[in-house]
């Protein structure tokens, strides 16, 4: 990916450099091209190249009680939007940059037999080309089939999932059971091109997802972004890279982009956490994985797996934590990630057997955010990204099981857990 002072100069230095152009990211001034190792050393001197990144790296992709211990639950009974709807996240849509989605799960199935899945679209990548296109697939197609399917099905879920009794009588719902989905899959084998895609995609089509003349009613603006995929081991944090600039651009149109903190654990000693969600900019937001020992305790504990930020360097810490230990939400018996937990559960018909499943990882933390955000929208249409992130951190509960909380630019702030867990109903009120 070459990144020049404007789409201009990335385009002419590729072309002065024989390279063979792939792509490209127009709004941000990043060329996309298939090129040899001298041209790519060649190009870096070209006049108006800013920097260069490989788009091949690869990245990996990291709740009866969860949404009590959160408020979220709470708030969508007692509190209203401002449209004068109960607060479910009703009027935003959510894109989940992931493995896909199966839209025809019972999770998402709407009163009227549709989807909650209003846009369903596929990052279409070729390694070896460094080319990525993002292609819209029918509305029931599963995208999530693939070697690490499942994934992106439950993250989805626990984004928006509709309220569902199961056949053994426990009740589910997603953080946001009002809100769209736009599904963007990404496939088995997620590489950091075919994320920037996915982030270009929203960057140039939040505002209308579903297409031009399709009404925000049917399917509402994107306004948050999931993402819990990373490099293992956490890294340094990129001001240069696409990613940063394309978040950057997102959270500039109004756009929130939530990022799983990553399951590497850690002491402290060193940062594990996610690189862009390090990303100091008002509504880009990291997320820690905290336990609520399945009782909806508001005072449990980080979870072990929960990357932690470098003790001493606060732009390390998360921002925020949510439930992401033993969270149940939608899955297929035959999909792979799904098989790894050891709570199937059948859903509310009569074949849909083995449809739920429970997991954990700050993936399954990261999208309680992004739900929570869009009832934070509804509530306030008119707020900023920056305004999002700011009611998220000042309101948060700031349990103690471990790091002492430090003094902070916000609140208080520790570098396993952030700010602390997220609280909606006071997040609601702090943003007025």
């Amino acid at each position: 990916m070459v990144h020049g002072t404007s789409i201009t100069a990335a385009r002419e230095a590729v072309a002065a450099t024989g390279m063979r152009k792939t792509g490209e990211f127009t709004r941000i001034g990043v060329v996309i091209a298939d090129a040899t190792r001298s041209q790519v050393d060649a190009v870096r001197s070209q006049g108006g190249v800013t920097y260069v990144e490989g788009g091949a790296q690869p990245i990996d992709f990291f709740q009866e009680t969860s949404n009590t211990a959160t408020r979220g639950a709470e708030a969508a009974a007692t509190l209203t939007g401002a449209d004068g709807t109960p607060l479910t996240g009703r009027g935003v849509s959510v894109a989940v940059i992931d493995s896909g989605v199966d839209p025809t799960h019972p999770y998402f199935k709407e009163a009227d037999g549709s989807s909650a899945v209003v846009a369903n679209l596929k990052a279409l990548c070729e390694p070896l080309t460094e080319t990525c296109s993002v292609q819209r697939v029918p509305a029931f197609v599963d995208t999530d089939t693939l070697s690490v399917g499942g994934h992106g099905t439950h993250v989805s879920g626990i984004v928006a999932g509709r309220p569902t009794t199961l056949t053994d009588g426990g009740k589910l719902q997603g953080a946001a059971p009002g809100a769209k989905l736009v599904s963007i899959s990404t496939g088995a084998g997620i590489v950091i091109l075919g994320a920037d895609s996915a982030l270009n995609w929203v960057l140039e089509n939040h505002e209308a997802p579903c297409g031009a003349g399709v009404p925000a009613s049917t399917c509402p603006p994107i306004k948050v972004t999931n993402n819990s995929y990373g490099p293992s081991g956490g890294g340094e944090f990129d001001p240069e890279s696409a990613t940063v600039k394309l978040q950057r651009a997102l959270a500039a149109e109004g756009v929130v982009t939530v990022w799983a903190a990553g399951n590497d654990g850690g002491d402290g000693s060193t940062s594990l956490t996610n690189p862009p969600g390090q990303d100091p900019t008002g509504g880009i937001l990291s997320v820690a994985s905290y336990y609520d020992q399945d009782t909806g305790t508001r005072d449990g504990v980080v979870s072990e797996f929960s990357s932690r930020g470098l003790a001493t360097d606060s732009s390390t810490w998360p921002d925020v934590s949510a439930p992401g230990e033993n969270i149940t939400s939608s899955c297929r018996l035959y999909l792979a990630i799904c098989s790894t937990g050891l709570d199937f559960r059948n859903g509310p018909g009569a074949l849909d057997i083995g449809t739920f499943n429970t997991i954990s990882g700050t993936s399954m933390a990261a999208p309680h955010i992004a739900g929570i955000v869009a009832q934070l929208f509804q509530a306030d249409p008119t707020a900023t990204p920056a305004e999002i992130e700011r009611a998220l951190k000042v309101s948060a509960h700031k349990f103690t099981d471990g790091a002492a909380y430090q003094s902070g630019p916000v609140g208080t702030t520790s570098y396993d857990k952030g700010h602390g867990l997220v609280d909606v109903v006071a997040a609601v009120a702090a943003l007025g």
